[in-house]
């Protein structure tokens, strides 16, 4: 399906290159419809197709224009919105951060030179880490392992990219990790990082702008028990090792995304290694300019 550009009464398109800077423009999904809020403004995206859209040429450009031509839907931003995917693949960048790398090589003594050494490359840890059916937004609850005994969460910027490898906006994402499956042997990252209920997306995408700096935001992270909290972080994007476009670049090497990727950036907080996630904790991921992601762990 190809996303037709909305046109003018005369039929002729016409697309203001000049007016597309807005740093504040979201899409969200909602079981009704898509929706843009564009300051502070909502609008109702009518048969919108997330695939075509990625698979679009430009597609922000493409919302900037929608937002010009159509008439704002007087509706609040939705409290909990849908997981804001289509039938996205999610991929993960691994070691990225310092602070990811000292982690791996404590819960793998075996394998600590591997991530020492990927760190330092120059390819990058990439891997697969989940379809859209073992995703979920915010609000609801992710799954923990039932064959690991050291399950964290780990926060992270995802980046929304389009088929033709354009960073098209920012999401929040949680990269569940079971740590003693991984630091058991390398092999089993897999099992480690992909089961059904592994990753949390959401609430929004923050569409890309050149006005808005992602990497001098913030990452906050918040793990509550019982209703109190038992820990909690906070780490710069800008700490993070590599560029957004390096990664992205490694990501569509041999290969395509003809209805766009999700790529996940790698964490910069990592809880102590006698803490593990158990059922009926919360966890609440910040980022700046982009949103909250809150998760329950069934």
């Amino acid at each position: 399906m190809r996303l037709p550009w909305p046109r003018s009464r005369h039929g002729q398109l016409t697309i203001d290159h000049g007016q597309l800077t807005n740093p504040d423009m979201k899409l969200y999904r909602t079981c009704e419809a898509w929706l843009v809020e564009n300051n502070h403004v909502v609008f109702r995206l009518s048969r919108f197709d997330m695939d075509a859209w990625l698979g679009g040429e430009n597609p922000v450009a493409y919302l900037h224009h929608l937002t010009r031509t159509l008439a704002p839907h007087h509706v609040p931003v939705p409290a909990s919105p849908l997981l804001p995917l289509g039938t996205q693949e999610i991929w993960a960048a691994g070691v990225t951060y310092q602070r990811s790398k000292v982690a791996r090589m404590e819960e793998s003594q075996n394998a600590k030179s591997a991530y020492d050494m990927v760190y330092e490359a120059d390819r990058p840890e990439i891997f697969f880490k989940s379809t859209v059916a073992r995703a979920r937004g915010t609000k609801t609850a992710l799954t923990l392992r039932a064959d690991s005994k050291w399950m964290v969460p780990e926060p992270e910027l995802a980046l929304v990219i389009s088929s033709h490898g354009q960073i098209v906006g920012y999401t929040v994402g949680n990269d569940m990790s079971c740590r003693d499956i991984e630091g058991e042997n390398l092999l089993y990252l897999p099992q480690a990082k992909t089961w059904d209920g592994c990753c949390g997306l959401g609430p929004c995408i923050l569409i890309a702008d050149p006005a808005h700096d992602i990497r001098a935001a913030q990452i906050k992270l918040s793990i509550t028990r019982a209703g109190a909290e038992v820990f909690s972080g906070q780490v710069q994007v800008s700490q993070i090792k590599r560029s957004f476009e390096e990664l992205v670049g490694w990501l569509f090497r041999s290969q395509n995304f003809p209805a766009g990727v999700v790529l996940l950036t790698g964490t910069g907080i990592v809880p102590p290694n006698e803490f593990s996630l158990k059922p009926g904790d919360g966890v609440r991921i910040e980022i700046e300019g982009v949103g909250v992601l809150e998760n329950t762990m069934a």
